[in-house]
């Protein structure tokens, strides 16, 4: 048994400590926003927050982060209306969508930490999430829109 705490609630999973968090979250918890991309750690597509930090679900073992508090995109704003993602609608970000749970969570990590990056900063930051279909100019500028409105 391993014990989480998940988007403010404490869950106990009947799972292998060694179970990679993403897997985790998406089968046994069924909060499946978390998408999983390439599980190398590689495309940020299972992005969440531990303790706050953007990190990568994929290379997360449950048994590791017992205690810690973890926040998926469900849990980052219950009723969508975060910041960053009024600003992902207002901006148009996504075309195929499937990265955006992912780069929403590591841009509101970056909010939180530095309320009014720089863009170079933003660019560095989100250089850890891949776009597919490469909308990064309105990732940029939805970032900046949430920094200015947030």
């Amino acid at each position: 048994m391993v014990n989480l705490n998940v988007n403010g609630r404490s869950v106990e999973i009947d799972i292998s400590p060694d179970t990679p968090l993403l897997w985790a979250l998406r089968d046994e918890l069924k909060l499946t926003g978390t998408r999983y991309g390439c599980g190398a750690g590689m495309c940020g597509a299972c992005t969440v927050h531990l303790n706050g930090e953007a990190m990568f679900a994929c290379q997360l073992r449950v048994g590791d982060i017992e205690g810690d508090t973890i926040t998926t995109i469900e849990g980052l704003s219950p009723e969508g209306d975060h910041p960053v993602q009024k600003a992902w609608i207002a901006e148009q970000v996504p075309q195929c969508g499937y990265c955006q749970s992912g780069q929403i969570m590591r841009a509101a990590a970056l909010l939180s930490r530095s309320p009014q990056p720089s863009r170079d900063e933003i660019v560095d930051e989100m250089s850890a999430n891949l776009c597919r279909c490469a909308t990064y100019s309105r990732i940029i500028r939805a970032i900046e829109r949430a920094a200015q409105e947030g």
